[in-house]
């Protein structure tokens, strides 16, 4: 009698690993330029092995930009709630962004701005995780921005939540030009402007 493979068995791979190494490759090269070669070559499990835990490319896409809010919001959320409310703290989170994209820039893209202009048009489910990543930090943004200006650090003018917004913006305005051009002392130079605006 023929045995039946047990195709419930349990994996032989890391799912977390595997997503992380595609979310590398979906930063390097985006959604449509990513095949699924590509991605076997990147997690180094075999397309068959990719299908079985993740159904297609497009649910691996999808746990890629979660593991991205995972690895880099939530962080800097937290970062930003942990420390004493104020423009030093909003500048140094940036200026850690900054030489983040200086570092990353050529080899890897923000998969949030990336998957913003690929997919959140045509992907209700990519356009409502993109937004649940920016909500975590502009929620956090915004709790700055009011802690310090009880502590009278900022000034009690203009709405919190639009600030917090202004500022989510700036930090993707940062990663669209630092893809484009990842000069540290002009990034810098935006980063100092963006501050003025909330003096």
């Amino acid at each position: 009698m023929a045995t039946v493979p047990n195709v419930a068995r349990t994996r032989e791979f890391d799912t977390g690993a595997a997503v992380d190494a595609a979310m590398s490759a979906f930063r390097r090269k985006g959604f449509e330029g990513t095949s699924v070669q590509d991605l076997v070559d990147a997690t180094g499990i075999g397309r068959g092995s990719l299908y079985l835990a993740f159904g297609s490319k497009e649910e691996l896409y999808l746990a890629a930009v979660d593991r991205y809010r995972e690895r880099f919001a939530v962080p800097l959320a937290e970062a930003l709630r942990a420390g004493e409310p104020g423009p030093e703290l909003i500048r140094e989170v940036f200026v850690g962004l900054v030489d983040e994209i200086v570092r990353d820039a050529r080899e890897r893209a923000c998969l949030v701005a990336g998957a913003a202009m690929e997919r959140a048009h045509q992907d209700p489910a990519v356009a409502a995780r993109l937004k649940a990543t920016t909500t975590v930090i502009e929620d956090a943004l915004f709790d700055v921005v009011v802690r310090a200006r009880t502590a009278g650090r900022l000034p009690d003018r203009g709405d919190a939540s639009g600030i917090a917004r202004f500022l989510v913006t700036a930090m993707q305005g940062l990663r669209v030009m630092g893809a484009i051009d990842p000069d540290r002392d002009a990034l810098l130079r935006t980063v100092d402007v963006t501050l003025d605006c909330l003096r």
